[in-house]
């Protein structure tokens, strides 16, 4: 039997975590509600979608109308996920006007409603939590040995963690007294992959290409990563112990364990070809005139940009033991 009636909103429902999100809730909560700029036909069985452009006023005014009308003012949890991403490396105005700018605009909204009065007080939701998903990437890259916490100094080295930063600042500055759960999620994979790092790495090996034998950073170093199941646990657990949690928290989520470069380079090969794989350091200045070259051959659109010749030495493995996150993780 389903709890009273709680709404759970996700925000960037169309999308692979939005989706896993929504149907992990559906049988939890009474009304679970997903703002995306297209709403899906048919939505996942027992949910409700709201066509919501996060980048206009009228239209997260107009979602959050629909969604008191027809489902409530009681929000169990907000999992705002709508963000935008992009392996280009280089500022955009779209992280701005999606990410950082899209988020101030749904929390005025939670707070204020749809700017009418009632009894003197703007008609604002009653929201338990805020669930605001970033990355750790927001940290400084740290070298293997050295283990990352929530409390390891705040450092971006592109734009798109860049703007994670700004939108955690702007979620301190705008929830009022809406508790937010900040989960900074390490790189998120799945069972058929659907990590563009990794898949392009696989593919590498898989076709034996001469540039899956270089590498420009130190193959002793590595990124955490976490499955996507694990994302949707946290999440839901978030959730389920909201009232355990500081009304201001940021959790670092993913898998204990970090694999190097070298580590998966030999993983990947053993696994496709059950043979042994050497990998080569190639110095960045050549890897990065290397990568300029094949980014402007005429019809190639090479994965490996020149930016990411900069970023091959950056090293993220997670300290997951903070006693406030225990709640969000299973492992």
């Amino acid at each position: 039997m389903k709890p009273k009636k709680n709404i759970v909103l996700v925000t960037g429902s169309n999308g692979r975590i939005g989706d896993a999100v929504m149907q992990r809730l559906t049988g939890r909560f009474s009304d679970v509600v997903g703002f995306d700029r297209k709403a899906p036909a048919p939505p996942p069985p027992g949910c409700t979608h709201i066509p919501v452009d996060i980048t206009s006023d009228d239209s997260v005014r107009e979602g959050l109308r629909v969604l008191r009308e027809h489902h409530g003012t009681h929000i169990a949890a907000v999992v705002h996920l709508a963000a935008y991403y992009d392996f280009l490396g280089k500022p955009s105005p779209k992280y701005d006007e999606i990410t950082v700018e899209g988020t101030r605009r749904l929390l005025r909204g939670l707070r204020e409603g749809t700017g009418r009065m009632l009894r003197g007080a703007r008609e604002g939701f009653a929201v338990e939590q805020f669930i605001f998903a970033s990355t750790m990437l927001v940290h400084r890259p740290g070298e293997p040995g050295v283990f990352l916490t929530e409390d390891s100094p705040i450092e971006p080295t592109w734009a798109y963690p860049e703007s994670k930063v700004r939108t955690e600042e702007v979620i301190r500055a705008e929830r009022g007294a809406i508790p937010a759960a900040i989960l900074r999620f390490a790189g998120v994979y799945d069972d058929v992959c659907h990590s563009p790092p990794l898949a392009h790495q696989i593919q590498r090996i898989y076709e034996r290409q001469l540039a899956g034998h270089l590498y420009s950073g130190e193959t002793s170093h590595g990124q955490a990563f976490i499955h996507l199941d694990d994302v949707v646990d946290a999440i839901e657990r978030a959730i389920e112990h909201r009232a355990k949690l500081p009304p201001e928290a940021a959790i670092l989520i993913g898998e204990p364990e970090t694999l190097s470069y070298d580590e998966l380079q030999h993983t990947f090969s053993r696994l496709i070809r059950d043979e042994s794989w050497e990998t080569h350091n190639v110095p960045g200045p050549i890897a990065k005139a290397g990568a300029w070259v094949q980014d402007h051959i005429p019809g190639q659109d090479p994965f490996i940009k020149p930016w990411m010749i900069d970023r091959a030495n950056d090293h993220y493995a997670l300290d997951i033991t903070r006693r406030c996150a225990r709640p969000c993780r299973r492992w």
